[in-house]
C-alpha cells in the first residue's frame, strides 16, 4: 500500500540540489517517487512501508539537513570528496582561463614590464587577473548549469551564489605561485603552470568538501 510523507529538507539552493535529493530518495528501495522543491524546502515522498529514518538518512548522507538535523560531520566520506573534487575541477578550469589569459597577455605585451614592485599600479595589475578569473569561472558555471536544464537567470544567480571564498583561495594561491617563479614580475612563467594548477586545486578542495558535506552547497 502506497504512503506519502513530507520531509523538511534544508541546504538546497537550486534545481541541481533538488535533483540530487530526489535521486537519493528514489534510490531507496521501496520509494516510488519523490517531488522535491528547493524553493519551498520540502520533499514529498511516495513509498511502500519505508521507514522515515531510512529516507532521512539517504538525504543527510549527501549533505543536506532533514528536520533541521544533519549527518554527524566527518572527513571520511569518499563520495563527498569525489563530488567536491569535481566541483573544484570545473571551478579551476574557469578561474584558470581568466587568470592565465591575463598573465599571458602581460608577458606578451610587456605592459607590466616597467612597473615598480608593490607600487599602486603594480597592485592594480596584480588584482586584474583575479577579477578576470572570477568572471570566467562564473561564466563557465552558468554555462554548465544551463546545460543541466536550468534557465539563464537561475543559472547566473546560482553561479554568483557559489562560494567566492573558494574561488578567491584558488586565484590567490595560483598567482602567488606564479610570482614566486617570476620574482614579483607580473606575467606568466610557463614553468609555473603545472604547479599553479596543482596548488589551485588543492588549496580550496578541503573547504569545498566541508561546504558540501555540512551544507550541501554545490550545484553540479
Amino acid at each position: 500500500m502506497s504512503e506519502t510523507v513530507t520531509l523538511d529538507v534544508g541546504g538546497m539552493t537550486c534545481d541541481g540540489c533538488a535533483g540530487r535529493v530526489r535521486d537519493a530518495l528514489e534510490g531507496v528501495a521501496g520509494v516510488a517517487s519523490a517531488e522535491v522543491s528547493h524553493e519551498n524546502g520540502f520533499a514529498i515522498v511516495s513509498h511502500s512501508g519505508v521507514s522515515r529514518d531510512l529516507m532521512t538518512g539517504a538525504v543527510r548522507t549527501i549533505g543536506y539537513t532533514v528536520d533541521g538535523q544533519a549527518e554527524e560531520y566527518h572527513w571520511g566520506d569518499r563520495s563527498v570528496w569525489k563530488q567536491s573534487a569535481n566541483n573544484t575541477k570545473w571551478c579551476l578550469i574557469g578561474c584558470a582561463i581568466g587568470e592565465f589569459g591575463t598573465l599571458a597577455y602581460y608577458s606578451y605585451s610587456g605592459i607590466t614590464a616597467d612597473l615598480t614592485l608593490y607600487s599602486n599600479m603594480w597592485y592594480f595589475f596584480a588584482i586584474l587577473p583575479l577579477i578576470n578569473g572570477l568572471a570566467t569561472s562564473v561564466m563557465l558555471e552558468t554555462y554548465l548549469l544551463m546545460r543541466g536544464q536550468m534557465d539563464f537567470r537561475n543559472a547566473l544567480s546560482t553561479a554568483f551564489g557559489m562560494s567566492f571564498i573558494s574561488m578567491l583561495m584558488m586565484e590567490i594561491s595560483m598567482e602567488i605561485t606564479d610570482l614566486l617563479f617570476t620574482g614579483g614580475q607580473l606575467g606568466m612563467d610557463p614553468r609555473a603552470i603545472p604547479l599553479m594548477l596543482l596548488v589551485g586545486f588543492l588549496t580550496p578542495w578541503p573547504y569545498n568538501y566541508w561546504r558540501l558535506k555540512k551544507y550541501g552547497m554545490a550545484c553540479h
